[in-house]
């Protein structure tokens, strides 16, 4: 299978959700695709509400600073990640500045694979109100996130379930 979720809890009390994904198409196409914020869009469950107001064009580098709103079980959010490393076409990190979580630091990898691209998402992050709150309500949230995410993939760049 090409596809896979893991999330797992480490002793610091840190979440780990790692999403693995596999298309077949080339790491310049995918990467050029995530290298548009906009794009996040429409990645993102409606549900969420999830709109990018930096204006567009965003210039991606290090630095760089990309507002957001959303909503959150009904609860309106805004959300700003700065881009701490970005090294095309193979990876990019963005780290949350003021948002939802305590800790919110996302490495997207990009890699050659198969005649494709192996896509890979590391969130590491922490919760306002630790395990209980992670267990009730954001591990299921934040995993519907990215299996919304590699369904919305598959459409775009085609692969398999």
């Amino acid at each position: 299978m090409d596809d896979s979720i893991q999330h797992t809890r480490r002793p610091d009390g840190t979440f780990c959700l790692t999403a693995d994904q596999w298309v077949p198409s080339p790491i310049e196409e995918v990467f050029e695709f995530f290298s548009d914020a906009h794009n996040l869009e429409s990645l993102t469950p409606s549900l969420l509400r999830f709109k990018v107001l930096t204006p567009a064009p965003i210039d991606m580098h290090p630095g760089t600073l990309i507002d957001y709103r959303l909503r959150v079980h009904g609860v309106p959010l805004k959300w700003r990640t700065e881009i701490t490393e970005w090294n095309p076409p193979h990876s990019f990190v963005d780290t949350q500045l003021k948002g939802p979580y305590t800790l919110w630091h996302h490495t997207h990898r990009f890699k050659e694979e198969r005649g494709g691209t192996r896509c890979t998402d590391e969130v590491l992050y922490r919760v306002f109100g630790g395990r209980l709150i992670q267990s009730l309500f954001v591990g299921r949230d934040v995993e519907a996130i990215f299996d919304y995410r590699q369904s919305e993939m598959r459409r775009r760049f085609g692969g398999e379930h």
